[in-house]
């Protein structure tokens, strides 16, 4: 047996039109998260810092202190990984954690004056590379490409409640 023919013995599911179609459109996607999350993976690099981490300090950048599991929840990681890496950007100074005036129980994220600085100087350059990553790109297609994201979103999402 050929490889071509094992193959299709291993996934007789992908045979029908529309499973194949959809595992195209799926690892299509994954190859355009992953060229893009290569970009700018390279550009927070270039700064000392993982996409995580810079996700953490961006997140606190444009919306202000935040609870840790509303961080958690927006950058999507899990409540371990949260913690290690706000752990990581405090002991660089640039994440501190603060009481939280409405609850004594809830600790919130911020950044220090050092990690404002920071995110200040490197987020104009960030936008502008991953502006050129998506410049493949007209406008309206960006649109219509956030629509049928989010679309895709939902349905995972109503999958993943329904367990």
């Amino acid at each position: 047996m050929n490889t071509r023919d094992e193959t299709q013995a291993a996934a007789p599911e992908a045979r029908d039109p529309e499973t194949a179609l959809a595992l195209r459109a799926w690892i299509a996607l994954a190859r355009a998260h992953n060229a893009v999350a290569q970009v700018a993976a390279a550009d927070v690099a270039r700064h000392g810092l993982t996409t995580a981490e810079f996700a953490v300090v961006e997140v606190l950048y444009h919306k202000g202190p935040m609870l840790l599991n509303e961080v958690q929840r927006r950058i999507l990681v899990s409540s371990g990984g949260i913690t290690y890496l706000v752990d990581r950007l405090e002991k660089r100074g640039l994440v501190e954690r603060r009481d939280c005036p409405g609850d004594r129980r809830a600790r919130l994220a911020a950044l220090t004056v050092e990690g404002q600085a920071l995110v200040a100087s490197i987020f104009p350059e960030h936008a502008a590379m991953i502006r050129r990553a998506l410049a493949g790109l007209n406008d309206e297609e960006k649109e219509t490409a956030i629509r049928l994201l989010r679309t895709i979103q939902k349905t995972g999402d109503a999958l993943a409640a329904d367990g």
